[in-house]
């Protein structure tokens, strides 16, 4: 049996310490992540930006990369957080009603933050009830600042019924200069990061 004297143990216990520190070089900035998304409506595709005020991060245990600080994180996104700057305040109230309100356990969107070998990376989100993966792109605005981009199309969630409601409701607003109602299912997402490093 092996035994250890005190500086032995405390040099032991140091490089384990400094082992540690290496693999959490990166951490994620408490409530720093900024959630955006960009829908589409009229056959012009034109844009409709809005965001959320508030996520929730869960799980971010840090890393020795931005990606590796990243993976496994989980987040929650109270849909009532929702902000679209409309001037008139009534699309948020709509979008709320008869796009979010017609789907299922959607008090909240979750999900988690995945990165594979080959340093790709995606979450899968569930909404709806069920759970799709979205892809995304980095790009590092600095070395601690990161944004991810992503498309997720809202038939992977099952939500044309959502799609159905919501242009129903804002019939007139999109409808484009072909006389045609539509909302796309298509929607851009984007993610800003913010991480600290911490030697």
């Amino acid at each position: 049996m092996a035994t250890y004297n005190c500086k032995e143990a405390k040099k032991e216990k140091e490089t384990q310490d400094q082992k540690e520190m290496a693999s959490q070089m990166f951490t994620l900035v408490k409530d720093s992540t900024k959630v955006s998304f960009t829908a589409y409506k009229t056959s012009e595709k034109l844009p409709v930006g809005g965001k959320f005020t508030k996520i929730k991060i869960t799980d971010s245990k840090g890393g020795a990369s931005v990606l590796d600080a990243l993976n496994g994180t989980t987040f929650s996104i109270p849909v009532a957080s929702l902000f679209t700057n409309d001037a008139t305040g009534t699309r948020d109230p709509k979008l709320l009603e008869f796009f979010f309100g017609v789907m299922r356990n959607t008090a909240s969107i979750t999900g988690t933050f995945k990165t594979a070998a080959n340093n790709s990376c995606s979450i899968d989100v569930t909404l709806n009830g069920e759970t799709a993966n979205i892809p995304l792109e980095l790009t590092m605005t600095s070395e601690t600042n990161a944004t991810f981009n992503g498309l997720m199309n809202l038939e992977d969630w099952n939500a044309t019924d959502a799609l159905i409601s919501i242009n129903e409701a804002c019939k007139e607003l999109h409808t484009g200069k072909d006389g045609v109602s539509k909302t796309w299912s298509e929607v851009a997402v984007q993610a800003q990061v913010q991480l600290k490093k911490n030697n």
